[in-house]
């Protein structure tokens, strides 16, 4: 789509904005010419305490043009909040104009949209006030509004039992067994890197260590622990038994309340690597089988069947997990909303206390971008999202948190559900910024959190194992940041 932007230079507001109301465009600035049919003209005019916003904008043969005045008062980093809202709404409220539709998160671009609905609440709104909010000042679809508002109530219950001296940890494992069509995280497969897992282990473990000086040194403690990926279960046995005595071995864990692995996918669990886990007693394990569809595992180069995932739900569960998290996602290549219903009812029948309903997502890297298969339409995909909230919430789970991607099928969303008590604490932890998250490995970032000051330190470890063992060295000396962001510990 062709941009062009006159009194202001606001480009990130514009296209965030056509991302959002048409993610199929890329933000082109060239001047318009009468061939083009994917275009918008973006105009502010300001005036002591007022601005006035134009768009005109076309796009595959429908046209509109929206005009708007906003109020600017208070300092300068103030007036241009004001004036990039009012570029944004305007924007919007052509675009929808435009094409007839609005999205289900209406303007709402950001990854968190559950912030909004908790910082409103904290300062004294009621749930139903929130809702309204983001109804009537971000034209945001009621079902949408409320899901919001219940993850922000449960941001808000787990923010009441965190203590200033915690914090929490990510443990980065990137490999998997083979990488999957949709996938863009950073992961090697280990049949390509099989000699790259001992020595990352070592720095690994090195890095453990060290984390766990820094935080003995500003004199806070583990609340919560989360072992990612990749797939931590592509690790033997006996190395998830050496990253996990090493975290054993290293924190403070008195404040600790769970310790989180995520045995991802179903062709890496084991009776023997569950055993493990257990004796290092981990308090919720995730498997992913994303379908039971065989069409749909071949489609997104899954190595197992959907007799594999009944088997490793079979281990897990005479493993007596105190939790167990099943994820599933939406939209993936040849899925059908019939084939969607399925996989969820068959997770259903497992009675996992968690699950999760991610949306497909594509991203750059992956090989369904590389292909350019064909998926689900946005409408399916809303069909398949709506059919899980429902069956979700009469089966007695509840919303507990909740983000947003780009490139997302449908504009919508990844829903993290929960059998009430059962809630994972690092995920909200994590999504909403209630504290700092201490990362190691590779594909990590620390996050230092200072709610006081309104500060968050984002320090990124390299993505890639190769990588990161290359700069080991800077690795672990980023470690002392923790240090200077707190302040050694009050004898």
């Amino acid at each position: 789509m062709k941009l062009v932007l006159k009194g202001h230079d606001e480009r990130y507001v514009v296209e965030q904005g056509m991302l959002n109301l048409f993610p199929g465009e890329r933000p082109v600035y060239e001047p318009i010419g009468p061939e083009d049919n994917a275009w918008a003209k973006v105009s502010l005019e300001e005036e002591a305490d007022r601005c006035a916003v134009e768009v005109e904008l076309s796009w595959r043969g429908m046209a509109a043009t929206h005009r708007l005045d906003a109020p600017l008062a208070g300092d300068e980093f103030q007036r241009e909040g004001l004036r990039r809202r009012a570029i944004g709404r305007c924007f919007f409220l052509a675009a929808c104009e435009a094409t007839g539709k609005t999205p289900p998160w209406g303007m709402l671009t950001g990854v968190r949209p559950v912030k909004l609905p908790t910082r409103e609440m904290a300062a004294g709104a009621t749930p139903e006030q929130a809702r309204a909010s983001l109804e009537r000042d971000c034209y945001v679809s009621p079902e949408r509004a409320k899901l919001a508002v219940d993850c922000a109530q449960a941001s808000l219950n787990a923010q009441r039992t965190l203590k200033e001296d915690e914090v929490s940890l990510y443990v980065g494992i990137p490999f998997c067994p083979t990488r999957c069509a949709y996938c863009s995280f950073v992961s090697q497969s280990v049949e390509k890197s099989l000699g790259l897992v001992e020595p990352y282990l070592d720095v690994l473990c090195r890095e453990i260590t060290d984390a766990a000086q820094m935080v003995r040194e500003t004199g806070l403690r583990i609340k919560s622990f989360y072992m990612g990926g990749g797939t931590p279960t592509t690790l033997t046995a006996e190395q998830m038994d050496r990253v996990l005595t090493a975290f054993e071995t290293s924190f403070d864990r008195t404040a600790f309340e769970e310790i989180t692995v995520e045995a991802g996918r179903p062709d890496t669990i084991t009776a023997e690597k569950l055993a493990v886990l257990r004796t290092h007693g981990v308090t919720r394990v995730s498997v992913n089988p994303q379908t039971f569809e065989e069409n749909v595992l071949r489609a997104i180069g899954r190595c197992h069947t959907a007799a594999d995932i009944d088997r490793a739900m079979e281990l897990v569960a005479r493993c007596g997990f105190p939790h167990v998290n099943m994820d599933l996602i939406a939209g993936l290549p040849e899925d059908t909303a019939e084939g969607f219903r399925r996989s969820l009812e068959g997770v259903l029948e497992m009675e996992p206390e968690n699950v999760t309903i991610h949306t497909l997502a594509l991203k750059k890297g992956s090989a369904l971008m590389e292909r350019g298969v064909s998926l689900p339409s946005g409408a399916e995909v809303a069909e398949m999202l709506d059919f899980s909230r429902e069956i979700l919430i009469q089966r007695g789970y509840r919303p507990y948190y909740l983000y947003r991607q780009k490139y997302m099928s449908g504009a919508l969303e990844n829903v993290g559900w929960a059998k009430p008590g059962t809630e994972n604490l690092y995920n909200i932890i994590m999504m909403e910024e209630l504290q700092t998250v201490v990362s190691v490995g590779g594909g990590g970032a620390t996050k230092l959190v200072d709610h006081a000051a309104g500060r968050i330190v984002r320090l990124p470890n390299p993505k890639y194992p190769h990588d990161y063992l290359t700069l080991r060295e800077k690795v672990l000396a980023q470690k002392e940041e923790l240090v200077r962001f707190y302040g050694p510990a009050v004898p």
